[in-house]
């Protein structure tokens, strides 16, 4: 892990900043309440944390949603999505 990685997992990240990472993913959806409260999930982790590893979203407490995590609720073109915004956020930190 680097520096980076290693603060932001102390501080988190600002949570406008998680939120502002999904506005392009969520622009013209609707979501159901189900993928909201999955996503504000994701948001919160990225919060506390900062970065959160993709597989996480297969595990509980996201499978508590859906028993198959992030799959059951999203296709998988938007599945793809959510992990790359994920990727981006761990990136950004590491730089």
């Amino acid at each position: 892990m680097g520096l980076g990685l290693f603060v932001r997992s102390l501080v988190g990240l600002e949570r406008d900043a998680a939120k502002r990472a999904f506005d392009d993913f969520l622009l013209g959806k609707t979501p159901t309440s189900d993928q909201l409260e999955f996503l504000n999930m994701v948001i919160d982790h990225l919060t506390e944390r900062g970065a959160m590893d993709p597989k996480l979203l297969y595990e509980s407490p996201f499978t508590d949603i859906d028993p198959l995590g992030i799959a059951g609720l999203f296709r998988q073109a938007e599945v793809d999505q959510v992990i790359s915004i994920l990727d981006e956020v761990r990136r950004r930190a590491a730089a």
